[in-house]
């Protein structure tokens, strides 16, 4: 696997470690489960880290040297590609022949290093997008930065590139084909996991998840709390998250009393929309009062705020899949979600959440009124939404991507 712009090692929810994280690392170990042995090559952030480390049973780490160690944006990691493919392929040539069955690249910048290692290995390429630069750019925030057309060529030589492509959802199969012109036969859906064993209603066997996990952050009871959990960027929208909840005190400001808005993660992306940046928007819309603003935390502390909140809101603007509202419901919360790409799938309308239109803060702000004027909803819904999210076990994601690994080694050796 390659992962070269942030570490499968990275907490999540801090610079551009996200989702994809928790996806390398988990699909990984389950894979090692079913025999596959995991090599993951990503960069170097840092002097002392050890050319290897063993994340799991079957599972390897390697760091590759590739440009200064820290300091390093994103949009400058183009430019350390060959650096980057140059340490993969020195790794390769320390084998024996054939070390490497098959290739499965994260992200555009690892599919441009895959493709290009693919090619001299004699090895099929798998390619997971995780986003896109032109589905982003066609939803973008409010002073957000366009991808620029370098990814777009980028990820479009890849499409092209790759011998199988892992989409998330069929809403992301349909942007391959809309607009990479993809293969149609090229291409797997393969539901993202979430792990069921940490992400539950009642950790341990103990009843009443909620108030044990209230206690352990020490929120009050009887609260109702509104949880924000991901990276703080504009494309993850929590500026509408804050404007609603803005609206929907002024039309009922008894609520004040006993509302708490936690924002749990840190700064990712470009864009004004840093911890401080929310902080001062917070003060002038006049609930700072009320608004929590706390650290990324490690997946277990992670699980407790999930289990904590009455309601998770993600108003992203773009996601392609949405593990944060899997792991919420997962521990039996419900999601009040944007209808964008594959939330629509993590998200069951009406039954483990509510789904909106748009990112029109009124909109946001109507749904948390049902919960707020219902609190039996949110215990109703959650019940319904820990179910729902029992479909997404990273043991099917697994074995879905696994028999996308066999079609294309299948497919290469009838090519030979």
């Amino acid at each position: 696997m390659l992962s070269v712009h942030t570490s499968p090692l990275h907490q999540p929810g801090t610079g551009d470690a996200g989702g994809m994280n928790v996806y390398i690392v988990e699909l990984a170990k389950r894979l090692a489960a079913l025999g596959i042995e995991v090599e993951i090559f990503t960069r170097a952030t840092s002097a002392g880290l050890p050319p290897s480390v063993a994340l799991a049973p079957g599972v390897l780490v390697r760091h590759v040297t590739a440009g200064p160690y820290e300091g390093l944006a994103k949009e400058d990691l183009p430019a350390q590609l060959c650096a980057f493919t140059h340490g993969v392929t020195r790794a390769w040539a320390g084998h024996r022949a054939g070390h490497y069955d098959l290739l499965h690249s994260h992200y555009w910048l690892s599919g441009h290093v895959g493709r290009l290692a693919a090619e001299r290995w004699g090895v099929p390429l798998v390619h997971t997008m995780h986003t896109m630069a032109k589905v982003k750019n066609a939803s973008l925030a409010r002073d957000d930065t366009p991808e620029p057309e370098l990814r777009v060529r980028g990820e479009t030589h890849v499409v092209r590139a790759a011998d199988r492509l892992i989409a998330n959802t069929d809403t992301e199969a349909a942007q391959l084909l809309r607009h990479y012109d993809a293969d149609d036969g090229r291409i797997a859906v393969v539901h993202p996991g979430v792990d069921l064993e940490r992400f539950r209603p009642d950790p341990s066997g103990v009843p009443a998840g909620r108030a044990v996990a209230r206690r352990s952050l020490g929120l009050p009871q009887d609260a109702f709390v509104v949880l924000f959990a991901g990276r703080i960027q504009p494309l993850k929208a929590p500026d509408v998250l804050l404007h609603s909840v803005a609206g929907l005190l002024r039309e009922r400001p008894w609520l004040r009393e006993r509302i708490l808005v936690p924002v749990v993660g840190g700064p990712s992306g470009s864009g004004p929309a840093e911890p401080e940046g929310l902080q001062k928007l917070a003060a002038r819309l006049g609930i700072a009062d009320v608004v929590l603003f706390r650290p990324p935390v490690a997946q277990d502390r992670l699980a407790d705020w999930y289990r904590a909140a009455s309601v998770l809101v993600m108003p992203s603007y773009s996601e392609s899949f949405g593990l944060v509202a899997v792991e919420a419901q997962a521990c039996g919360t419900p999601v009040i979600a944007a209808e964008v790409g594959g939330l629509p799938v993590a998200v069951r309308d009406g039954v483990s959440g509510v789904l909106v239109p748009g990112h029109d803060p009124v909109d946001y702000a109507r749904a948390l009124c049902r919960f707020a004027d219902v609190p039996a909803l949110s215990a109703e819904m959650g019940t319904a939404a820990a179910r729902h999210a029992r479909r997404f076990g990273w043991d099917t994601a697994a074995a879905a991507t696994a028999e996308a690994y066999a079609a294309a080694l299948r497919e290469r050796h009838l090519h030979r």
